[in-house]
């Protein structure tokens, strides 16, 4: 059985009612937890996100302290660094274009990624209206969700 606590569950997704409603529950599996929570997570209002954006660095930058939420972001974004200085100044630009058009960092699943794509995925959403990529970003929000819950809880449901 999987019981996840609220302050575990906030290290996944930092919105109070999708922890609220995950914890004090008991799953038997992982794939029951992963379930309720996308199910939880869908949708996210605006402020839902904004209160879960608050969490995450830019795409680049290291999440500073020693807690769950920072230990996590500097794995995910790991494989997105890059000693190229022309490649982390387009970054750099990309990041602060997509903060004046849309108001918020950039999110994405940094995981398995490389810098070059994720460039090219700012590139992309750059020409997203605001609609489409609310979406996108609460996509985004719930697939990070999942391979943290992963992360947390994958051994005790096997």
């Amino acid at each position: 059985m999987i019981e996840p606590q609220r302050d575990e569950l906030l290290a996944c997704l930092s919105v109070t009612r999708w922890a609220d409603a995950l914890s004090g529950r008991a799953y038997a599996t992982l794939l029951e937890l992963e379930r309720a929570a996308v199910s939880a997570g869908t949708p996210l209002t605006p402020a839902e996100i904004d209160e879960a954006l608050a969490a995450h660095p830019r795409i680049g930058e290291r999440r500073e302290g020693d807690d769950a939420e920072a230990r996590f972001s500097r794995t995910e974004q790991r494989s997105s660094a890059s000693p190229d200085e022309a490649l982390a100044a387009r970054l750099a630009e990309l990041n602060a274009a997509y903060e004046e058009r849309f108001g918020r960092v950039f999110l994405i699943r940094a995981a398995g990624r490389s810098r070059e794509e994720i460039v090219g995925e700012i590139e992309r959403r750059l020409e997203n209206d605001d609609v489409a990529e609310l979406a996108e970003v609460a996509d985004q929000l719930r697939g990070i969700a999942l391979l943290r819950l992963r992360a947390t809880y994958g051994e005790e449901a096997a």
